[in-house]
């Protein structure tokens, strides 16, 4: 799988990210710069995580606009598999490609610790060698992490299987 990773100012964890996607695909993503139109010929988009343009206005308001989000938007609209981990998934939510938004945590207070997630789906290429209800450990680091949407929005992402994780029992760090 050829995969392409974009890195906007702010964003920090391109390295882990494509240490990862070489490891698992054992070819070198393509680091895409934010200022580019267009993405080179790829399988997969993946936007790591961090704080693009320091998190001013809202987390990922800044970069959504930036040149490469059109192309990212015209070619995940025909099919192009698109991640976005952390700070990746709010830009692509401030981008429109995915709906509800992120707000501040409920405790108003930035969440920087592990926390267990349960996974939701295993239909899905990252998450098929999972177990249905298995619980996973991973890290977070946030402010804005609370994500929202209508109730009418979220009952079909439920329907459709695109709620692949959800937080663990009491493990939920942010309100979402």
């Amino acid at each position: 799988m050829k995969s392409a990773v974009v890195l906007f100012p702010g964003l920090n964890r391109e390295t882990d990210m494509m240490m990862a996607l070489e490891a698992i695909s054992g070819t070198k993503p393509v680091l895409v710069w934010h200022t580019e139109a267009e993405l080179p010929q790829v399988d997969l988009v993946v936007i790591p995580g961090g704080f693009s343009y320091g998190d001013y206005l809202r987390c990922g308001a800044i970069a959504a606009r930036s040149p490469i989000m059109g192309d990212i938007r015209a070619k995940a609209l025909k099919g192009l598999k698109v991640l976005g981990v952390c700070n990746g998934f709010q830009i692509l939510t401030e981008a429109g490609l995915l709906p509800g938004a992120l707000v501040r945590n409920a405790g108003l207070r930035f969440v920087c610790r592990e926390v267990r997630l349960r996974v939701e789906n295993t239909r899905t290429w990252f998450t098929n060698q999972l177990n249905q209800g298995a619980v996973v450990s991973c890290p977070v680091a946030h402010g804005e992490g609370n994500y929202i949407c209508e109730e009418e929005t979220l009952k079909r992402l439920e329907g459709d299987g695109q709620v692949v994780f959800r937080y663990a029992e009491d493990t939920n760090p942010n309100g979402a």
